[in-house]
């Protein structure tokens, strides 16, 4: 049986036994221990596999060098003539040895690689989701990138410099303090991997969390769903009321006539709200003219009343008889 199960039916059980008490405050109690166990069972020694490469990069780069190194000497002239036995070293410039530029820069990304590892463990503690994971894991990938690339950018300002300086600090400074800078480069590439293999440990984290939550609350929901359909089938005759297809249809004309109705009322709204706002805009409206418009809105309504009068409907009635006999 997996974790994942074992927890769920863990939550069913105790949901079942104290049913006012363990409630969603309850999961997500059970949920913060399951990720603190989780967090602890992670160690920092799982770096190792995936650094390996890297690290054979650094014991590789302890030999590309073009001055001496501690304990095997002047390794590329030693390489070159093993290679080529009648070469000669050409001029007498001892270069700088920067053999240690890589050692101290790696022993920095494993550093980062530490904070990195300590501040997953305590953020998914507080917040078990991918955007965390994300964002710490940006943020550090973000600062051995920007440092590996750094390096080799500062060699390359130093060497075009040098060139105007002479053959012995091109040779004796800028040429070993790039080909290392540059080694620098290809191991900040190399140990991208160790951020990535932490961040899957902790993803596998927060997604058993997501899914301890939501097979939980699936059988929760699958649970009172045959609780209703419990209770439907208890009614009175153990009959379960039919709907009738008039009542659906009846049902659909009224929703019908409400969004004509919302419609309607919605054309209005605008139409006032677009005669108001033309009575705002307009301008120089006085008071006399407002006055004679109510006077025309009294006449008219006079007018309209009259029409309505037994006498004047009369009067018209024989004028049209008088025109038609024309």
């Amino acid at each position: 049986m997996s974790k994942t199960q074992t927890i769920i039916d863990g939550l069913e059980e105790k949901s079942t036994k104290y049913p006012d008490l363990y409630t969603k405050d309850g999961l997500e109690e059970e949920l913060d221990r399951y990720s603190r166990e989780a967090v602890q069972n992670i160690k920092f020694s799982l770096i190792i596999k995936p650094a390996i490469i890297s690290f054979i990069a650094l014991i590789i780069s302890y030999f590309l060098d073009v001055s001496s190194v501690p304990f095997l000497g002047n390794v590329t002239i030693n390489i070159a003539k093993f290679m080529f036995p009648a070469w000669q070293p050409v001029g007498e410039i001892s270069p700088y040895s920067f053999w240690w530029l890589p050692v101290i820069v790696y022993a920095l990304f494993v550093f980062l690689a530490f904070l990195a590892y300590n501040n997953l463990k305590l953020e998914i503690v507080r917040t078990p989701v991918s955007e965390t994971i994300d964002r710490i894991m940006s943020s550090y990938t973000s600062i051995i990138d920007s440092l590996s690339t750094a390096l080799p950018l500062i060699g390359a300002a130093i060497l075009l410099i040098s060139i105007r300086l002479g053959e012995e600090v091109f040779l004796g400074l800028s040429v070993p303090f790039e080909v290392k800078a540059l080694i620098v480069l290809a191991l900040g590439k190399l140990f991208e991997p160790v951020l990535d293999q932490l961040g899957v440990e902790f993803q596998n984290i927060v997604n058993h969390v997501k899914d301890i939550k939501d097979r939980y609350f699936s059988r929760i929901q699958l649970e009172n769903s045959k609780n209703i359909l419990r209770q439907t089938q208890s009614a009175p005759n153990g009959k379960v009321p039919e709907i009738k297809v008039e009542d659906l249809e009846n049902y659909k004309t009224l929703l019908d006539h409400t969004n004509q109705l919302s419609q309607q009322i919605y054309k209005n709204f605008s139409s006032i709200n677009y005669l108001l706002e033309k009575i705002n805009n307009t301008q120089n409206i006085s008071a006399e003219k407002i006055e004679q418009m109510k006077s025309l809105a009294d006449s008219i309504t006079k007018a309209s009343t009259s029409l309505s009068d037994e006498k004047t409907v009369m009067a018209l009635k024989s004028l049209e008889s008088i025109v038609v006999k024309k």
